[in-house]
């Protein structure tokens, strides 16, 4: 893979840790952040990991216009916000929504936006000239950012475009993790509904739970 990542909300937990495994596969990644000067922290925080990592740090919307494709990982009422910074830069790409719509206090209950899915929310908002994946919601965030970590758990990609899945899918195995094609971008409302299931099962139980789907042929 060639192309650049551009990790809007890198310096995050789960923004920092995809930059971090896919920095170390040999990708060329950005950090873009409001903040370009905290971008470029956590970039030299990446190098001191993985000193040979292709990884910079951008104020946001730099960070967009300079890669191929753009992964938002934002918390959610800082979701529209993000988008509307990056729209114009994230014409004719494609963009991977990691978020989950879901706000403190109550995280573990399911609060999907008027349009189905924080995803389709995004797909409303950037227009159709953006081609919109879902991905990455139902992954542990501290686990993912173990880079040696051996994630026991699948990746729903879920997106209208079959090209722009695929893409995401060699993403999600460049991160070391497992992937499969989860339909439309509709469906990306049940990887969002899961992720709040997920939270309170790892409260209830105090785990770490990941989801696994049984029963499959083949995995592409």
């Amino acid at each position: 893979m060639e192309q650049t990542i551009a990790i809007i909300g890198g310096t995050g937990q789960m923004g920092g840790a995809l930059a971090l495994r896919w920095a170390r596969a040999g990708l060329r990644v950005i950090i873009g952040s409001r903040d370009a000067a905290r971008a470029a922290a956590a970039a030299q925080a990446i190098r001191d990991k993985a000193p040979h990592a292709a990884v910079s740090g951008a104020e946001m919307v730099v960070a967009a216009g300079a890669a191929e494709i753009v992964v938002l990982s934002v918390p959610w009422p800082a979701h529209r916000a993000a988008l509307e910074a990056v729209r114009a830069a994230v014409q004719g790409k494609i963009l991977v929504d990691v978020t989950v719509p879901l706000a403190p206090p109550r995280v573990a209950r399911v609060e999907l936006p008027p349009e189905g899915a924080a995803a389709m929310a995004a797909q409303a908002l950037l227009g159709s000239e953006v081609k919109v994946v879902a991905a990455f919601e139902t992954v542990p965030a501290h686990r993912l950012a173990e880079p040696d970590a051996a994630i026991d758990c699948d990746v729903l990609v879920c997106g209208n475009d079959k090209g722009a899945r695929e893409a995401v899918v060699a993403l999600v195995r460049a991160a070391g993790l497992d992937a499969l094609h989860g339909g439309g971008l509709a469906n990306a409302a049940a990887a969002e509904t899961l992720a709040a299931v997920q939270i309170f099962l790892n409260g209830r139980y105090r785990g770490a739970a990941g989801l696994r789907f049984t029963g499959l042929r083949s995995r592409d």
